[in-house]
């Protein structure tokens, strides 16, 4: 594509035929090339076509915003269905919640990106498994695998808002990087909302206990619980109709915590060799160890996926390097450990699904931090970490179906 827009750049018929024939792989490509030919009139008209954001607020079409109101009235109502019908809450909160949310999600980029028919019914078919399967596993607080069932069944869930997020593009690397942008700039999103509603809230309860009435009990067990899952579905709607809201925010963060995440993870680790703990015998420690892992690695992630829209500076790309060779060495040291607590221990249901995450992890970062020194050293483009990532996706999702629902049954319910 990068070579067929050089040879059309005065061209306008043609570009528009690649245009239509690719958009996706059309925009990064000309993204990539218009800085180099930012004096060329034609792609100045094309760089404000691709990138154009308006100064105010979009509410999207009629029709949109209609979809968007049931879809919160539905996630409302489930939502309340231990208010409404008198179910235990703690049981239906923990298999169910991840459920009501993901599956509005799902319901909005599939009608959002005009999926088929066919693949709809496959969405609603997984969710409708998920939702017996984790239902129908048994109710012991000290079961193993329902734990990691709990765990991981949000993660597989996610990605299949990722399936209806990518629509007819499902192999596009850029589409899953642009997924990732997406929950990036949905947590800020929602975590705005979310601040304005707590706000709302003690204001109103404020207000009606100066007047002598106490609203608190009903005003959580109905309006808090109903209204919490709509916030994802806002938060999805205002960033696909307002993209310049936070898409300006989110790299500014990533640029600020990365190396404070460094810093941290390297003033942690040299704590750690006087602090007397042990990763071999301390479980505690080493549960809070992969904890640690998992965070930078979000951070590496939400990172990349984040600045490589952008022309990002060499030294955000060598902080990004220098942070993903300590979180290697992080993940090498939660794998030793883990493997040494089998080899003593035997196998467990925790011990092999970490065991089996740590591995996905120090694979990937280690091929994210390949393409990074590569980026860094060699001059690459960001493309190749990005590649790194998105390629490394299904394999994660892959383990979380095996944890899910395998696990259960291969360690009978235990």
């Amino acid at each position: 594509m990068k070579n067929e827009i050089l040879i059309h750049i005065d061209s306008p018929k043609q570009l528009e035929k690649l245009y239509r024939d690719n958009k996706t792989s059309f925009k990064t490509e000309f993204n990539l090339l218009f800085p180099e030919y930012n004096e060329n009139k034609l792609l100045q008209y094309w760089d404000e076509r691709l990138n154009y954001q308006s100064s105010e607020i979009s509410w999207g079409s009629k029709k949109e915003l209609i979809f968007v109101m049931v879809l919160s009235l539905i996630a409302g109502f489930l939502a309340s269905f231990p208010s409404f019908f008198k179910i235990d809450s703690e049981f239906f909160y923990t298999r169910n919640i991840a459920l009501i949310i993901f599956s509005i999600l799902a319901a909005y980029f599939s009608w959002k990106n005009l999926l088929t028919k066919k693949k709809i019914i496959i969405i609603g078919f997984i969710f409708l498994i998920a939702l017996v399967f984790i239902n129908l596993l048994p109710a012991n607080n000290n079961s193993n695998t329902l734990n990691l069932s709990l765990i991981h069944l949000p993660i597989f869930l996610w990605s299949v808002v990722g399936f209806t997020y990518g629509g007819n593009a499902l192999n596009n690397h850029h589409k899953r990087i642009e997924f990732l942008r997406y929950n990036g700039d949905l947590l800020i999103m929602s975590g705005l909302i979310l601040i304005a509603s707590a706000a709302l809230t003690a204001i109103t309860i404020g207000l009606f206990t100066v007047s002598g009435f106490d609203i608190k009990d009903f005003y959580f067990e109905y309006i808090v619980i109903f209204c919490l899952p709509i916030i994802p579905i806002l938060g999805t709607f205002l960033t696909q109709t307002n993209p310049q809201l936070v898409n300006k925010v989110s790299p500014v963060i990533a640029k600020i915590f990365s190396p404070l995440v460094l810093i941290t993870v390297i003033v942690y680790l040299i704590a750690i060799l006087f602090s007397g703990k042990n990763l071999y015998y301390d479980r505690d420690f080493l549960m809070l160890f992969n904890g640690l892992l998992i965070g930078v690695i979000a951070i590496i992630l939400f990172s990349v996926a984040t600045t490589s829209k952008q022309n990002n500076s060499k030294v955000g790309d060598f902080i990004l390097f220098a942070l993903s060779i300590v979180t290697v060495i992080v993940s090498g040291m939660a794998l030793s450990a883990i493997l040494f607590r089998i080899s003593t221990l035997g196998i467990s249901p925790n011990r092999l699904a970490v065991v089996g995450a740590n591995l996905l992890m120090l694979t990937n970062l280690s091929w994210i931090s390949f393409q990074l020194f590569k980026t860094v050293f060699k001059k690459n483009d960001t493309r190749s970490v990005e590649n790194a990532i998105a390629s490394f996706i299904p394999f994660y999702i892959l383990w979380t179906i095996i944890v899910s629902f395998i696990f259960p049954l291969l360690f009978n319910f235990r």
